[in-house]
């Protein structure tokens, strides 16, 4: 009868530590989850959980809160700084892998990363000073002269252009999240087996067919998971944002109106909050903000595994 071999003390302590190190992500989530619940249970136990989440009241002086207006501008903010950055960042990522000459690929890989590299609070300052006169003086009268006048597209470039509103924050929030879906997205090109493309060429495909019918469908797994991790930071992004968004407690149809998000109410009010039930009302925005964001990830992780789950079949 075979001896049952004795496993390694070394490969004990190595499983020790990964598991520790592991289980330890899981403890933070759970500890920082109670804190938010235990903060915010005053907020809770007054306003409730349906009431606080669709009433537009933030008004401090008369204690009553509400976080809906907040909510709309952290989904508005987040989903057109998506739909600004995800052609553009695929379009780099294309451009690099399968058209830039050899000599350009470093620096303009070196480029993108670079950008992510760039503290938020620059972004911001760069939005406020450069950007945002930039806005108001050219791009949004020029989009108000081209689209003010459509029956659906005019609500959206309402009012007077004053650089310090929805666009100007969604414009510096897409292009800080270039760089995320980009790298990423270039990364999963390269992993394209170059047989395959050179089969496509062979059988008389354009490069242009070559993108769109082999790179891009062998890679799009990666390219949905540099998006999602693009979401995860659009969502969270504090300082750039407060400083072109301005902090107006409403909801607005028109990208040319000062709005507020989640991030930029936590970061601009809680030196001012001198009484418990404010307070307790910006940490019960900050636990709406962490479930938003852990359901929005999980949905998208559950659409990549079924992806996946799909595509390897």
């Amino acid at each position: 009868m075979a001896r049952t071999a004795k496993r390694n003390p070394v490969d004990t302590f190595f499983s020790i530590i990964t598991g520790a190190a592991s289980f330890s992500v899981v403890v933070l989530i759970i500890g920082i989850l109670i804190v938010l619940i235990s903060e915010s249970s005053l907020s809770i136990g007054k306003f409730g959980i349906w009431r606080f989440l669709v009433s537009t009241d933030w008004d401090p002086v008369r204690e009553s809160f509400g976080a809906l207006t907040n909510i709309y501008g952290t989904v508005v903010t987040t989903m057109l700084s998506l739909v600004i950055a995800i052609p553009i960042a695929i379009g780099i990522a294309i451009f690099i892998t399968e058209i830039s000459p050899n000599f350009l690929k470093g620096p303009i890989g070196a480029a993108i990363e670079l950008l992510a590299a760039i503290p938020s609070i620059i972004y911001g300052m760069w939005g406020l000073f450069t950007l945002s006169p930039i806005m108001s003086r050219y791009i949004e009268p020029f989009l108000q002269k081209v689209f003010g006048g459509l029956p659906l597209m005019g609500i959206l470039f309402q009012g007077t252009p004053m650089g310090i509103d929805i666009l100007t924050a969604s414009v510096i929030l897409s292009i800080m999240i270039i760089p995320f879906t980009a790298s990423i997205s270039r990364d999963a090109f390269n992993l394209t087996p170059e047989v395959v493309k050179e089969s496509a060429y062979a059988l008389g495909a354009t490069k242009w067919e070559v993108v769109k019918n082999v790179v891009l469908p062998y890679s799009k797994l990666g390219v949905f998971g540099g998006i999602v991790l693009s979401l995860g930071r659009a969502l969270g992004e504090t300082m750039a944002v407060a400083f072109v968004l301005g902090n107006d407690h409403r909801i607005t149809t028109s990208l040319l109106d000062a709005a507020a998000t989640i991030t930029v109410t936590l970061a601009n009010e809680f030196a001012e909050a001198d009484k418990d039930i404010y307070l307790s009302s910006l940490f019960y925005l900050a636990l709406v903000l962490f479930v938003m964001s852990f359901v929005t990830l999980a949905i998208a992780k559950f659409f990549l595994l079924r992806a996946e789950k799909k595509y390897t079949r």
